[in-house]
């Protein structure tokens, strides 16, 4: 009977000395319920009941593993391959026509100067 007793006491000691250690070690905005130091004490001076109290209503929640598989839902679009695919083909598209538009004002500009030349000599000759 004297066993058990001693168990018992190890027992409760280790949990003690575990939530104790596991408060201290915890920070400060993850604790829930009441403060830091206010757990702290609890296990302190309820030694038993606060190291229970501090594993259901004080211990921070542990973080949720991030799935590693196909991502589902919305997207931002800097993640998104096909959506930087399309926005670089729009991008190379416009900038094609915009060298287009600028080689065809050319081709007028020069087709004008010619003509203007053309009608300054109305015999054709060049001066």
């Amino acid at each position: 009977m004297a066993r058990l007793y001693i168990l018992l006491v190890v027992l409760a000691v280790s949990v003690i000395v575990y939530a104790l250690i596991e408060c201290i070690r915890s920070a400060p905005y993850e604790v829930r319920s009441i403060s830091k130091p206010g757990w702290i004490l609890a296990i302190l001076f309820v030694p038993l009941i606060g190291a229970v109290l501090w594993f259901f209503f004080g211990r921070p929640r542990p973080a949720r593993p991030v799935p590693q598989g196909p991502r589902r839902g919305p997207m931002a679009p800097d993640e998104d391959i096909a959506f930087l695919r399309n926005l670089d083909a729009q991008r190379r598209s416009k900038q094609r026509e915009e060298e287009l538009t600028r080689r065809e004002q050319e081709l007028r500009d020069r087709e004008e100067s010619l003509g203007e030349e053309g009608q300054d000599n109305p015999d054709g000759s060049a001066r």
